[in-house]
């Protein structure tokens, strides 16, 4: 059994879905969830990574995990899942523990800890993902607007379902432990163009707004702590080489490009009408 915490998330949704489709037996967890959340077959169980111990019932009987860096204690997470019988753990961490290690000491922190488990581990450090164009919802829906800094600084975000098919197949497959793959989409694009690429998407214009760094921090520092704040604004304004190469490690999973930011666009079109 594969245990996928973050069921209800962007990448964990569709973890959920790819592996009952290709039969394996699924846990889903989430602090909010019930069955009506997840595919028929599949066991849905609300827990919370910040309460290791109520991952137990979900973990029981369980061969691997997928892991989220959520909480703050992964040693207490790790000994539920060694106790419970997990073998397999795989960890859903960022790119900036290895560009940015002081701003990402969080994931950083889980990572060490599952390197010193002694459970079967891999590491995925996920890019920026397309899926954060999902903070574009509202202002699109009512006014045709997306507003961003750094307008035309390119970043290879990533696909979530990417994410997601890339860390199906190490849940399952031989070969990958002790591996760190850094996950990336094809291409670097600018905000100005994935604004562009909605508006392709939708048939309609969408103009694009290019913030200061200032206003970008305070729409931030609503939702992020202040240290990933900064992390993230760099990483947006002034990302190193490393941050804007594109990685094989998608393809060379998956045997298939990795997908790009116009065909999320045109995938999620919806949410944005």
């Amino acid at each position: 059994m594969i245990v996928v915490t973050g069921a209800t998330g962007n990448v964990g949704r569709t973890l959920v879905r790819l592996l009952a489709g290709d039969g394996e037996r699924v846990t889903a967890v989430a602090r909010r969830i019930s069955g009506a959340d997840v595919p028929d077959g599949v066991r849905a169980v609300p827990a919370d990574l910040a309460d290791p111990a109520t991952l137990r019932p979900a973990l029981t009987g369980a061969d691997a995990l997928f892991l989220l860096v959520a909480g703050e204690d992964a040693e207490g997470v790790l000994a539920v899942a060694r106790e419970t019988g997990v073998r397999r753990v795989v960890l859903l961490s960022s790119q900036g523990v290895g560009t940015r290690p002081q701003a990402y000491r969080h994931p950083a922190l889980f990572e060490a800890a599952v390197a010193g488990s002694g459970l079967d581990w891999t590491v995925l450090r996920s890019g920026g993902m397309a899926s954060n164009a999902f903070a574009w919802t509202e202002p699109v829906r009512t006014h045709r607007t997306a507003a961003a800094p750094f307008g035309d600084v390119a970043l290879p975000f990533v696909d979530p379902d990417d994410v997601a098919a890339v860390a199906s197949r190490v849940l399952r497959a031989a070969g990958h432990t002790g591996a760190t793959y850094v996950l990336t989409g094809p291409e670097p694009v600018t905000p100005r163009q994935r604004a562009a690429a909605l508006a392709a998407a939708l048939g309609e214009p969408v103009r694009f707004v290019e913030q200061t760094r200032e206003e970008a921090r305070a729409g931030m520092s609503r939702f992020m702590p202040p240290a990933v704040v900064e992390g993230t604004l760099s990483i947006l304004g002034d990302p190193t080489p490393d941050e804007q190469r594109v990685s094989r490690d998608v393809p060379d999973l998956l045997g298939r490009p990795a997908t790009p930011f116009a065909q999320w666009a045109r995938r999620n079109a919806a949410a944005f009408r």
